[in-house]
């Protein structure tokens, strides 16, 4: 049966996403589930709980009021949370149920501004697809709701888009030729860091999760950006490294992969191919590359495997001829492998065994 796991886990969800790319963003995300559905992002998808703080709610969805469409409890619970925490702004999350309901997101967001007189957005989930979809559109509904034209430009600024702990471990980017890191979204951030994303002059967009809020500066801010992670302090699109197909492959998020084949390609002169298991990938590939969504695509693309990079979890569907390189990926087998999840800034540490 297509799209069944058997062996691997799936990826986070994307209401996991959506809240861990606005975690440190100072605002209320709201995910309108029934109650306990929080229980798999606090405990499983967020590594932050510890350490630091932030307002992220459930909606606590009951069988009448999913039946009735009560929107006028779920309202006046947001505005009566917002009016005792003091959010910077409120977003809310989709869940499958609202989903099928056909709850209007967009018309609640309007009367939760008039009522609370904070800017509401609705970010475009429903648990049916993985993290780098709801982080994308999280990120995306923030730009387009709360960025504004800039003051001033920050001469070779650099915004850093799509980062956040179920892909990264670290902020450590260091960027030569004299530029500067204006902003991150959105791991090690602040609203207010966020907020001077306009000022900068190019974007990064380091995870697949970053592309459609790059696209959205490009239009309205005039920002270019390129794709790709900027190891050794070189900002470089990976998709103009030329690859060819192999029996060597990385399974993993589309950019991240992407990079580590084309920085192995300039170091090593090795050709790797990237097999994507996570959704977003359109203009993302090269011909050699391939789009593998769920265990059964992933274990028949690598029947001929000579050598594979790819979470640990992956081992138990690769061939055993295949020499196996351990990449962990939180977003897949999370903290089985936490302690050992490297600085993907820092290629050194995980690509010794190639």
């Amino acid at each position: 049966m297509k799209k069944t796991y058997r062996i691997l886990p799936v990826y986070t969800g994307d209401v996991s996403g959506a809240a861990s790319a606005l975690y440190e963003l100072g605002g209320m995300t709201v995910i309108h589930d029934p109650s306990g559905c929080n229980s798999t992002y606090n405990t499983h998808d967020e590594t932050r709980w510890f350490d630091q703080e932030s307002l992220i709610y459930i909606s606590g969805l009951n069988d009448i009021d999913a039946i009735t469409g009560n929107d006028d409890k779920f309202i006046k619970d947001i505005c009566y949370a917002a009016e005792k925490m003091k959010p910077l702004f409120i977003a809310l999350a989709n869940s499958p149920l609202p989903y099928l309901n056909g709850t209007d997101f967009k018309g609640i967001c309007k009367v939760l501004e008039e009522k609370t007189g904070l800017p509401c957005f609705y970010v475009n989930t429903n648990a049916m697809h993985d993290y780098s979809k709801g982080q994308s559109e999280a990120f995306l509904s923030f730009a387009k709701k709360m960025l504004k034209d800039p003051a001033k430009k920050v001469k070779n600024g650099v915004n850093i888009i799509g980062m956040t702990p179920l892909d990264f471990t670290s902020t450590d980017i260091y960027i030569s030729d004299g530029y500067g890191i204006v902003s991150n979204w959105s791991l090690n951030t602040s609203f207010e860091n966020v907020m001077r994303a306009p000022e900068a002059e190019l974007n990064i967009a380091v995870s697949s999760s970053g592309i459609a809020a790059c696209e959205y500066m490009k239009e309205r801010f005039g920002i270019p950006y390129v794709k790709g992670l900027p190891w050794n302090g070189k900002i470089r699109d990976y998709m103009e490294v030329e690859r060819k197909a192999s029996q060597k492959y990385i399974v993993g998020e589309t950019v991240i992969s992407g990079s580590l084949a084309a920085y192995l390609k300039e170091t090593t002169g090795e050709d790797y191919n990237v097999f994507a298991s996570t959704e977003i990938t359109e203009g993302l590939l090269l011909d050699c590359d391939k789009r593998c969504h769920g265990e059964e695509e992933i274990e028949e693309a690598l029947k001929d495997a000579e050598v594979i990079i790819a979470d640990p979890m992956v081992k138990y569907i690769s061939p055993a001829s295949a020499k196996f390189i351990e990449l962990p990926h939180f977003a897949m087998s999370g903290r089985l492998y936490r302690k050992q999840i490297p600085n993907l800034m820092n290629p050194e540490e995980y690509i010794h065994g190639t």
